[in-house]
C-alpha cells in the first residue's frame, strides 16, 4: 500500500508524504500525483522518510522524477543507495 499526503508549503511548494511502498501496484498513482503537481508550475518535493520498500520500478519512477527536477526528502540509506546505483 502506499499512502500519498500533501503538504502545501507555500503557493509555488508543495511536499508529498509517502507512506508505504513504492512498487507496481501504486506507480500510476505516484506518477499522476506528481504530475498534476509538476503541471501547475510548482516546485515538488517527495517525504520518502516513510517509505518501507521500493521496487526496480518505483526506483526508475523516482529517478525519472528527479530528472524532472523533483526533489527527495528523507531518503533510508538502502533507497538512497538503489538511487545512487546504475541500472
Amino acid at each position: 500500500m502506499l499512502k500519498i499526503s500533501e503538504a502545501v508549503m507555500s503557493e509555488r511548494d508543495v511536499t508529498l508524504r509517502l507512506d508505504g511502498q513504492v512498487t507496481d501496484r501504486w506507480l500510476d498513482v505516484l506518477r499522476k500525483s506528481c504530475d498534476v503537481m509538476l503541471s501547475a508550475g510548482g516546485r515538488l518535493t517527495l517525504d520518502l522518510g516513510h517509505v518501507s520498500f521500493a521496487d526496480a520500478d518505483g526506483i526508475a519512477l523516482l529517478r525519472s522524477l528527479v530528472d524532472r527536477e523533483v526533489r527527495l526528502l528523507n531518503a533510508s540509506p538502502f533507497l538512497a543507495e538503489q538511487m545512487r546505483r546504475t541500472t
